[in-house]
């Protein structure tokens, strides 16, 4: 059995995974930060309940895992203590997790330009003295210097940066939200997308067909149910109807993660890149996304199925049985 790869930040640790106990069925949602992980969370959770009511805040049904907010054993508790079936949030790539061919694994892709520009509105919506406080709670903050935080408290932007430059040029392993961190991340789950138990889905696809994206998630989880009714379950998952209901969707909205928690749904579209990158941040980008990652991988995170394309027929899809 191949050892899973170590990804550490002062966000998660993968190595929380170490001895986690998987069951038939259960859903691993692995998605790189800002590419809708809430979103499919939320549409995980339509087919798990039938329905938009959940019995407690997403961050509860459907934990982070390797998040290093809550000890270890309180999250493994909340999820041995669960009856439904259990789908599970991570931002570690597929080659960190343990593998379990009992398990569904799904990624969602995002086009990286607009990951980039959605990454600016949730860094300056964070409540980072609340995280650091969260954090010394359940792990202490003993190993701040390791990425590279001198102390605990506010961060202090450097007037003279440019935080799209940074997020384009980083190659610090420690950083979690960077091009080469989400290039990382979605080549892992690219190389394995032939597997009959991972599934790759597109934000850009997701916008554009909800519904449509929702059949057929619901086929590859093992759900049988008809184009009308995944019409009546996704308006649920709306941008809209997430924003309205942000203080049971939004992640961590029962620990004050977010100055405000309505603005963790900022706007959620596609293409806003263009409002913000100039020519510069464009052809720097073009050539670091040329290096990180396959050209057809690379199509796909723009195009989603528009271009090189992974989404297989729902005739395709063999379902796991609901729990």
């Amino acid at each position: 059995m191949t050892v899973p790869a170590r990804y550490r930040s002062v966000v998660a640790d993968s190595s929380r995974w170490d001895g986690f106990v998987f069951r038939e069925g259960d859903i691993v949602i692995s998605t790189p930060p800002k590419c809708g992980t809430t979103w499919m969370q939320r549409l995980v959770s339509l087919l798990v309940f039938d329905g938009p009511d959940l019995p407690a805040p997403v961050s509860k049904v459907s934990p982070w895992l390797d998040m290093q907010l809550a000890p270890l054993d309180h999250v493994v508790g909340l999820l041995d203590a669960q009856s439904h079936r259990r789908f599970i949030k991570t931002h570690t790539p597929f080659d960190g997790i343990p593998y379990d061919d009992r398990v569904r694994y799904v990624c969602v892709g995002r086009d990286p330009r607009d990951v980039a520009v959605s990454t600016g509105h949730h860094m300056r919506n964070m409540n980072v003295d609340q995280f650091l406080a969260s954090r010394q709670a359940a792990v202490g903050l003993d190993d701040l210097a390791e990425f590279g935080i001198d102390k605990p408290g506010p961060r202090t932007p450097d007037p003279s940066g440019d935080p799209l430059l940074e997020w384009i040029e980083s190659d610090d392993d420690r950083t979690p939200m960077s091009l080469r961190s989400l290039a990382q991340h979605t080549s892992t789950f690219w190389a394995a997308r032939e597997a009959a138990n991972l599934e790759l889905f597109h934000y850009g696809d997701m916008r554009d067909d909800l519904a449509g994206q929702l059949l057929r998630l619901a086929a590859y989880l093992g759900y049988d149910i008809s184009a009308a009714r995944a019409a009546e379950l996704a308006q649920w998952a709306t941008f809209e109807a997430m924003k309205s209901s942000a203080d049971k969707v939004a992640p961590n909205a029962d620990i004050g993660l977010w100055h405000d928690t309505n603005a963790f749904f900022n706007r959620g579209e596609s293409g806003q890149w263009r409002e913000v990158f100039t020519d510069t941040h464009l052809q720097r980008y073009d050539e670091r996304i040329a290096a990180l990652a396959s050209p057809d991988l690379v199509d796909w995170l723009h195009t989603g199925s528009g271009g090189a394309g992974t989404a297989r027929p729902a005739e395709q899809l063999g379902g796991a049985t609901p729990q």
